[in-house]
């Protein structure tokens, strides 16, 4: 049995509505250990032959056995597997991988064969030494000369221990010395029981071969020096398909880590397209993390600032509600309604609240203005954020003090641009206040629950009673609450109680905890749409990589071709193409998390309203979104590049 069998083999191409025939029935046997040299002008078919021989292309018309065994009834994987095992490639042009160095260019077949790294490396070394390249080891292809590189295409093709190496036109591109040193080490290589078969159109390189196979338009026409054996010298028993290792984890590990080893020195060796392959990412990942963080420091803050006070607390108003046109007229809201309601289990405080409007002065300027006064925290809880100075104490409170926190508005109508107004007095109408505090500016990076608070004052109510007023009943009470009951419960037994004392309901309750609900769900709402339109630009980076990676599919057509000549399996390719997508995303986003921390330092020291802060399910929700691009935009060239012909591909330059 022959170790290489054609019958009947045809093989024909489409061109447009013609069918071009560049075999023609071809009947072709080789032994065993025999050196062939298949000679031929140029278009001839000797190629064609060459890439039948070697599984890279499939007969049109009859049959080809490779040990006996019909390749037609081989798939994708059993075909690689020979390729991978068995065949050895040689090629004009060297096809060497220019990303990687010369070792690593002889240790890709071993990658695809399963090799362990140790194994790989050190059988790689030894095969460039014994060809004379140990000081080249880790020279690029662009680095070596053109015998150098040939070097190293006929070192990859020994790595699995070929039976059968294949050479198109190994000489062509060489120098006469070059060429010489090559044939030689291919007859060395025969002498060792190789099985040599060299393509050329020069008959000085095929009288080196112990058989020489004339070629002309797809046929035979001689074939001179055949070996004469006995049945069965030479042949192998079984076809030349060496076991493979069981599947195991190990071995998943192996390989994938092997498909993202190559992948990283691909981005790595295309730095400028990597580069701008990830810059869709990277803009979308930092808005995604920034938007993400900037919503939950300002949500923070203000639930640090307001939230815990308006949440858990009910707010008690004259009227039986708002626009009820007796509520001035109703005088029932008074300290003994501050004693009824602190007698409640779940109260923890009653902040009073009387207002009115008048005139506030400062030398020679005059405001009309409103004056609220307050309890302890009375800033805070007319939903006011402070911009310098301090809010109403207890102490105020109890002393009845006469100082006042005033609002931006007002600040910047009664002082000076730049002017200290803490500390200074002013004049509700005819009674004088110390400026204790400020409240923050609604524009320049504050943060505002609710409003700014116009132009209003905040003093003391004992003091807004008994030297503003002159009566002893509020507005409004401002009912703190413990955190374990429910606003709702609470606000059903302050109306009962309110109702009892008053005798009837002259009064409206307020959860505040259900207004500070629909302000997170708005706040909420408003981070997820900011979070959608910073998602968008992900999508669009997401769309860009895979833009590229066709873009790469098609550059990489060439490569593709030489790594199943050199044993890769579809899922090889597939693999290192989606690993390539994967990690150009994840990196991306790496990077994406770094330019959105500097964001949120920028913000930081920006203004201390708002600390940004950046979760771990924000980092973890990046890097998975990444992931999932990588993966979900990168199958698309995976798959292209899985499929394309062999043939094709390496005839591409």
């Amino acid at each position: 049995m022959a170790l290489l069998e054609l019958r009947g083999v045809v093989r024909q191409f489409q061109t447009g509505d013609a069918s071009i025939a560049a075999l023609r029935g071809i009947d072709l046997s080789i032994e065993a250990g025999e050196f062939v040299a298949i000679v031929g002008p140029s278009g001839c078919g000797k190629s064609t032959l060459l890439n039948l021989l070697g599984c890279l292309d499939r007969p049109s018309a009859g049959s080809y056995k490779v040990g006996g065994r019909d390749t037609s009834t081989l798939d994708a994987e059993a075909l690689a597997a020979l390729r991978r095992e068995h065949f050895g490639f040689v090629f004009q042009r060297y096809h060497l991988l220019p990303q990687l160095d010369a070792l690593d260019n002889v240790e890709v077949p071993g990658i695809y064969a399963g090799l362990p790294a140790k194994e790989r490396k050190e059988r790689a070394t030894a095969l460039l030494t014994r060809l004379g390249m140990a000081q080249r080891l880790s020279h690029r292809p662009s680095q070596l000369s053109g015998g150098q590189q040939q070097r190293v295409s006929v070192a990859r093709s020994l790595m699995n221990g070929a039976d059968v190496i294949l050479a198109d036109e190994p000489t062509g591109a060489l120098d006469s010395e070059s060429g010489k040193a090559l044939l030689v080490l291919l007859r060395e290589l025969n002498q060792q029981g190789h099985t040599v078969i060299v393509v050329t159109h020069d008959h000085n390189v095929a009288s080196v071969a112990d058989r020489t196979i004339e070629f002309h338009d797809g046929i035979i026409v001689k074939d001179t020096g055949r070996l004469q054996r006995e049945a069965g010298e030479g042949a192998l028993e079984e076809p030349p398909l060496r076991p493979q290792r069981a599947p195991s984890l190990g071995r998943f590990a192996g390989e994938f880590r092997e498909a993202f080893t190559l992948a990283l020195k691909s981005v790595l060796g295309n730095r400028m397209r990597s580069a701008l392959t990830m810059l869709g990412v990277i803009i979308g990942t930092a808005s995604v993390v920034t938007i993400m963080a900037v919503t939950q420091g300002a949500r923070a803050s203000i639930e640090k600032s307001v939230g815990k006070l308006v949440a858990n607390s009910v707010d008690v108003w004259r009227g039986k509600g708002w626009g009820d046109d007796l509520a001035g007229s109703i005088t029932t809201l008074t300290a003994r309604d501050i004693q009824t309601l602190t007698q409640l289990p779940f109260v923890t405080g009653v902040s009073p609240q009387a207002t009115t409007d008048m005139r506030v002065r400062h030398r020679h300027k005059d405001v009309k203005g409103q004056a609220i006064g307050a309890g302890a925290n009375g800033v805070v809880i007319n939903s006011v954020l402070l911009g310098a100075g301090r809010d109403l104490t207890r102490d105020d409170i109890v002393e009845s003090r006469q100082v006042v926190v005033i609002s931006d508005g007002l600040r910047s109508k009664l002082f000076e641009e730049g002017e200290e107004p803490l500390g200074q007095q002013i004049l509700l109408g005819e009674v004088p206040f110390v400026i204790v505090g400020v409240s923050a500016k609604l524009t320049g990076g504050g943060i505002r629950f609710n409003w700014d608070g116009g132009e209003t004052v905040w003093i003391p109510y004992t003091t807004a009673l008994t030297r503003i007023l002159g009566r002893d009943y509020f507005d409004g009470l401002h009912v703190h609450l413990t955190s374990d009951v429910p606003p709702a419960v609470a606000e059903k037994r302050v109306t009962e109680l309110l109702e009892r004392t008053h005798g009837k309901k002259d009064f409206n309750v307020q959860n505040n905890a259900s207004q500070w609900q629909e302000f997170s769900n708005v706040t909420l709402v408003f981070s997820m749409v900011m979070g959608l339109i910073a998602a968008i630009s992900l999508f669009v980076g997401g769309v860009g990589v895979m833009n590229i990676m066709l873009v790469a599919v098609a550059e990489r057509t060439q490569e593709i071709g030489i790594r199943v000549a050199v044993g890769a399996r579809p899922a090889d390719i597939a693999r290192q193409f989606l690993i390539e997508a994967v990690t150009l995303c994840v990196v991306g986003g790496v990077i994406g998390l770094s330019l959105a921390a500097l964001l949120c330092f920028g913000v930081s020291l920006a203004t201390d309203k708002i600390q940004p802060a950046i979760s771990l399910a924000s980092v973890l929700a990046a890097f998975g979104t990444c992931s999932a691009i990588g993966v979900i935009f990168g199958w698309l060239p995976a798959r292209r590049a899985a499929r394309l012909d062999p043939v094709v591909a390496l005839a591409r330059e």
